[in-house]
């Protein structure tokens, strides 16, 4: 395989791994997109010490923390409420965190990505995971059609100490029970048991109030590809309980600094 094949093939989830750091498909991809262009002015850049994955995670890193990009392109149905980079927030803890919760890379390869040793590694992942545990909790809508996975993540979901207002199986019902409750979290599978799409159901509740989104899906190289409006948070089926708190908390992390950003003419 070639080295542009192996950067292709893991494209899908570096763009996925980008999105959940920036909060937001527009800033994620443009990220991905500038180290893209590094790589093709130089492809010795990418060191494939422990795997050309860890290795291309090592080039992101190092371009996301010595690169700022404003990038708000984002189509106003699928972003988070920050579309740009945080200033108030700590990055590399959460990036110690996303690699290992969302990613499942090993913290050997966590401390390679962010050139550390593990030790430190480790302590950056605690940090990130007492923050995260520090928000407050809420009521989450559940999107689902499939029962049993329905139930996992009902279970979870209150294991991090958030209530469970209700699950939908439908495009209708995930309204209905929307618009009566409102929540303030929604995980929604974005294929249904009614052929409807949990992806248009949200988009239309986004139209009505703002609220953070993950998406659950089968198949998540089909929204990963940078090439339409996409999920910001993105987990994939089958998931593992870790996964979907990092990314949980994640959405929320963003959805709470971005409300605690005064602006300056408000404040003054």
């Amino acid at each position: 395989m070639s080295r542009s094949q192996l950067v292709a093939e893991h494209l899908p989830l570096l763009r996925r791994y980008a999105r959940a750091l920036t909060g937001s498909q527009g800033s994620g991809d443009a990220y991905v997109g500038a180290m893209l262009e590094a790589l093709l002015q130089d492809p010795s850049l990418l060191d494939e010490k422990h795997s050309p994955r860890a290795g291309l995670f090592r080039l992101f890193t190092q371009i996301w923390n010595s690169v700022s990009l404003n990038d708000d392109s984002d189509v106003a149905v699928l972003p988070m409420p920050s579309e740009r980079r945080l200033s108030n927030i700590t990055p590399l803890p959460r990036q110690a965190f996303l690699l290992l919760s969302l990613e499942g890379f090993s913290e050997e390869e966590v401390a390679y990505i962010l050139d550390t040793d593990v030790a430190e590694a480790r302590r950056l992942a605690d940090a990130a995971g007492r923050e995260m545990a520090a928000e407050i909790a809420t009521d989450v809508l559940i999107i689902e059609d499939e029962t049993f996975i329905a139930m996992d993540l009902e279970s979870l979901v209150k294991n991090l100490g958030h209530n469970v207002i209700g699950v939908a199986r439908t495009h209708s019902d995930a309204v209905a029970l929307a618009k009566n409750k409102k929540p303030g979290l929604i995980l929604a599978d974005i294929q249904l048991a009614d052929g409807s799409s949990g992806l248009d159901a949200v988009n239309e509740l986004l139209k009505l109030f703002e609220v953070p989104v993950v998406f659950i899906t089968a198949y998540p190289e089909r929204f990963l590809t940078g090439e339409r409006p996409e999920p910001a948070f993105l987990i994939s089926k089958p998931f593992q309980p870790a996964m979907v708190s990092a990314v949980a908390s994640q959405a929320l992390f963003f959805q709470r600094n971005s409300r605690n950003r005064v602006p300056r003419a408000a404040a003054s």
